[in-house]
């Protein structure tokens, strides 16, 4: 890494734009990182961030501007020039062979022979000097997200970069772990580098970062001091307009018990997952309640077996509205009550070259007279679709679209819109808000907590504390394939849900929590 003064420029882009067959990603965008600095880069899906890292880490050539590495031109033409220029990219999604070593991991992707010599040495010095400890042998897939994501940046930091972009980096990290991140970034910083962090959480930008800038339709509408604004100011900058505040009650008294799963066993058909080990819930009338975990614990066994995808060893280990359907499919638990907003959208949320109509048939026609006599009923199937986009401010041009022609926001809200509207009484509901800008966060937030307050059970898995506490009445944690006895949302801090996704007991999460306090 080449010296510079403070605050001097490491990375400046300057007019920078991209256009792509019907969408100008980027327009005219300057941006700059200087030594010693940490900036946010915030904006919503579709805003033109991804692509200005892309063009800056050499994946695409911009169709104008320029690019300068302390102060002189560079021609990024490929990712390997970018890193020999001084630029490292640590991305949202970890590009790890699970059945490799750390080593290998690492060595695969170093550039030249000479960048692997004493390798094994310089990764245990790089972790010790910079708090991210991870050993050479270790095999990736007994690795937790957070070693994972360690072996990501130690991998980059080999390289010494004078710059580094870290996209989404805390996404799936508990809090203990982003905070031991927050300070690897702030040493890295105070060094000399230019530090990049794109993130959706606001309170994490005013809390790490020195100043944002802001795109917005391709375009940096803002770019200011962290000290000069706030959370509901950058929101403001990012859609537009203001973001209506989402009111949240805390009635405790409980409904009924609508879906429950007693001892529910289940082995993995992901030989790196844990699968289920004696989970037990139960999600009552009236409430949210919130299932916390680090991604890989369990999590997609558990809605898997809830929606009725993987059937239980027995009808009695899930209950609906009282009654055993353990060995029911999907569309026989849909027709009981249930309904499921899965965390992938295009795919199993929606069949992306169907029609919004179509995709709406797909799964109210088991909750709403759609079908009449065998046949379906295109009527009330448009008429459906239409409700569901102007209830939910779904932008579309029309039913007819395809699924797949949709920004991830509004195809969010629309499969959101779909299971609320067919009236359920439970929905199982995941990742809602994964990717998606603050407008949708808030009309998805608004539909889960009007659907809860009209009786429903609402089981909700996030990996997003911030979104977990705001809506839940109740949070239990998976961890390695057991849940945790639920707590009221009175007794759910960070620290102490942070030490439950680590594998802390009860006892010691609330001992621990209350030591921090």
């Amino acid at each position: 890494m080449s010296p510079q003064p403070a605050g001097s420029v490491r990375l400046g882009i300057s007019g920078v734009s991209k256009q792509y067959p019907g969408c100008l990603a980027n327009d005219n965008v300057s941006f700059e990182a200087g030594a010693g600095e940490i900036v946010a880069l915030l904006g919503e899906n579709g805003a033109g961030k991804s692509t200005l890292v892309k063009i800056a880490y050499g994946l695409v050539a911009p169709d104008a501007g320029r690019i300068e590495i302390d102060g002189h031109p560079a021609a990024l033409t490929s990712p390997a020039a970018a890193r020999a220029a001084g630029i490292g990219v640590v991305f949202q999604h970890f590009s790890l062979f699970d059945s490799l070593t750390v080593l290998e991991n690492i060595s695969l992707g170093l550039d030249t022979p000479a960048a692997r010599a004493n390798l094994a040495d310089r990764i245990r010095e790089i972790g010790t000097r910079y708090g991210l400890s991870v050993e050479p042998d270790s095999i990736v897939a007994d690795l937790s997200v957070g070693e994972r994501q360690r072996v990501e940046i130690v991998r980059v930091l080999l390289q010494d970069p004078s710059i580094l972009i870290f996209d989404e980096p805390t996404s799936v990290l508990t809090p203990q772990a982003i905070e031991g991140l927050f300070g690897t970034l702030r040493q890295l910083r105070d060094e000399g580098r230019a530090i990049v962090f794109i993130s959706h959480k606001l309170d994490e930008i005013m809390s790490l970062c020195d100043r944002v800038t802001v795109l917005r339709g391709g375009r940096v509408v803002g770019s200011v001091p962290i000290g000069e604004t706030n959370t509901k100011a950058l929101a403001q900058m990012m859609i537009g307009h203001e973001v209506p505040d989402v009111a949240q009650r805390r009635d405790l008294a409980g409904g009924p018990v609508r879906l429950a799963a007693r001892g529910l066993t289940m082995s993995s058909q992901n030989p790196h997952a844990p699968g289920l080990q004696n989970v037990t819930l139960e999600a009552r009338g009236g409430e949210i309640l919130g299932i916390a975990g680090v991604a890989g614990n369990g999590q997609e066994d558990l809605l898997a077996a809830l929606s009725g995808e993987r059937l239980a060893a027995t009808e009695t280990a899930i209950e609906l509205e009282g009654a055993p359907v353990g060995r029911l499919g999907p569309g026989a638990r849909r027709k009981a009550g249930m309904a499921f907003v899965p965390g992938e959208r295009l795919g199993r949320g929606a069949v992306p070259p169907m029609s919004l109509s179509d995709n709406g048939f797909l799964t109210a026609h088991w909750r709403l007279p759609l079908v009449r006599r065998g046949v379906l009923s295109a009527r009330a199937g448009a008429e459906f679709a239409d409700r569901v986009i102007e209830r939910f401010q779904v932008a579309t041009r029309s039913r007819a679209t395809a699924a797949q022609a949709l920004s991830g926001g509004n195809l969010q809200r629309f499969i959101v819109g779909r299971e609320v509207l067919s009236e359920p009484s439970v929905l199982i509901v995941a990742y809602p808000t994964w990717g998606v800008d603050v407008a949708a966060v808030a009309a998805i937030h608004e539909a889960l907590i009007g659907l809860r307050d009209a009786g429903a059970a609402i089981v909700l898995m996030s990996e997003d504390l911030d979104e977990l506490l705001a809506l839940s009445d109740r949070i239990a944690v998976l961890y390695s394939g057991r849940m945790s006895a639920p707590l009221p949302i009175a007794d759910c801090g960070k620290e102490r849900l942070g030490l439950l996704m680590s594998g802390a007991t009860d006892a010691e999460a609330a001992g621990g929590a209350s030591h921090a306090a």
